[in-house]
């Protein structure tokens, strides 16, 4: 076994890898010089149409590759689904032998390896591939991880793509385009639609505000260097939004930007298996609840962007005058601040940080794009209104100073030309922290 990293992976892997009886199996080399992992829970032919997808990269890049699906699902996990992983792992065993790809597996499904019931979900499937490959990585060559999903198709270039990103960037993480999978029918492109719609306005919005994580957090999206996976404690066990928090911590740790010249394509469907996320926005939307996604109103973001300003603006004065200065902008957003008990944290900011620049990457480092998700609801909550997307978001793009599209379709083809844009506008984290 390759026993060349470096001594922070050996800390990482005896204090914060996952512990247990799982094992990597089936690779056929000894090291590579990335890894795609995905988490596989029932997926059936999903599973097989996203192995395919990638066997379309060519055999030069893909053999530099392992390719490791996690069989996962949780002690409490139904039957129909424990029956369907099975044989899932066989399918895929079998195709180990033949395939152009390298294919390991992980067996987190069959009886004494299925996942502790208290952590089962896609955030410890996810880690548990993660960190059993670290050790046959090839830690000459700085190594990258790759995060794909059961249901998500890639492009021919897709792993290509990757590595040349990372030829050229100096952050330690990036998050690939992405594109939902067409539905089968008319009511599920408006549902999903109308999902994309949603995360993509909430992005655009922290962009327009200039907030530092203007970023997607799709887990079919992830990707990032081997050493900044490490340097930002790995990824969490959160069964739902473990995407979120593992992005959040990698863009403070190394710094995350976006990778353009690929898409993938995750597919929309209904899943009732985490309390939140696409599948079940789907399940709610195709039921006729609307509801369930209503969009951001403009003002909130507009209040987080004179926050923001007024922070950069003031980063060197008093604490007291930072809350002064936020009470002008907003009642509410004093309130939201103290409850966080910001004139105890500024002051600790301003006490460790002398500098302005590092003042600032700590300020972003504690309100973070968890902080920042919890305001704009807070506002929400105090009294603005969240709405349709055709009321709410023509004042987005009247903000940005251009003509704002009608209807849903034309107003999600606008946002998915506004990708690289969201990304190139945000503060960069990183240049503050190194």
């Amino acid at each position: 076994m390759n026993r060349s990293w470096p001594q922070a992976v050996d800390r990482y892997l005896a204090r914060q890898s996952v512990q247990g009886p799982w094992r990597l199996t089936g690779r056929r080399r000894d090291v590579y010089r990335g890894a795609v992992v995905i988490p596989s829970l029932a997926e059936g032919t999903s599973l097989m149409a996203t192995l395919d997808s990638l066997a379309g990269n060519p055999p030069s890049v893909t053999e530099r590759f392992l390719v490791v699906v996690v069989f996962n699902r949780g002690e409490q996990t139904g039957d129909a689904e424990r029956q369907q992983n099975e044989r899932d792992l066989l399918s895929y065993q079998a195709l180990a032998e033949t395939a152009t790809l390298d294919l390991a597996w992980i067996d987190a499904t069959r009886d004494g390896l299925a996942m502790p019931a208290a952590q089962a979900g896609v955030g410890f499937a996810r880690k548990l591939g993660m960190d059993l490959v670290l050790p046959v990585l090839d830690w000459s060559a700085d190594p990258l991880l790759i995060c794909l999903d059961a249901d998500t198709l890639v492009e021919e270039h897709y792993l290509s793509a990757i590595e040349q990103h990372y030829q050229h960037s100096r952050c330690g993480a990036a998050v690939v385009k992405f594109r939902h999978q067409a539905s089968a029918d008319a009511q599920g492109q408006a549902a999903i639609d109308r999902y994309e719609l949603f995360l993509r306005s909430y992005v655009y919005g922290l962009a327009l505000a200039g907030s530092p994580y203007a970023f997607q957090t799709v887990g079919s999206t992830m990707t990032c260097r081997a050493r900044s996976y490490v340097r930002c404690g790995g990824m969490n066990r959160r069964k739902a939004g473990e995407d979120f928090y593992f992005l959040q911590k990698l863009a403070k740790t190394d710094g995350l930007e976006a990778i353009t010249a690929t898409t993938v394509y995750p597919q929309a469907r209904v899943s009732a298996r985490v309390p939140f996320g696409t599948g079940r926005s789907m399940a709610r939307l195709l039921a006729g609840d609307k509801a369930g996604v209503l969009f951001y109103p403009v003002t909130a973001f507009q209040i987080l962007a004179t926050w923001l300003q007024s922070v950069e603006d003031k980063i060197m004065a008093a604490p007291e005058d930072l809350l002064v200065g936020a009470e002008r902008i907003s009642p509410a957003l004093v309130g939201y601040l103290t409850g966080l008990d910001a004139l105890k944290a500024w002051s600790r900011i301003q006490k460790t940080h002398a500098n302005r620049t590092r003042r600032l990457a700590a300020f972003h480092g504690w309100f973070d794009g968890f902080r920042t998700l919890r305001l704009i609801h807070h506002l929400c909550a105090s009294g603005l209104q969240r709405g349709e997307p055709e009321d709410i978001l023509p004042a987005y793009f009247a903000w940005e100073g251009v003509e704002p599209p009608v209807a849903v379709p034309e107003m999600l083809t606008a946002l998915r030309l506004r990708d690289p844009l969201v990304l190139d506008k945000r503060l960069k984290i990183e240049n503050a922290v190194h």
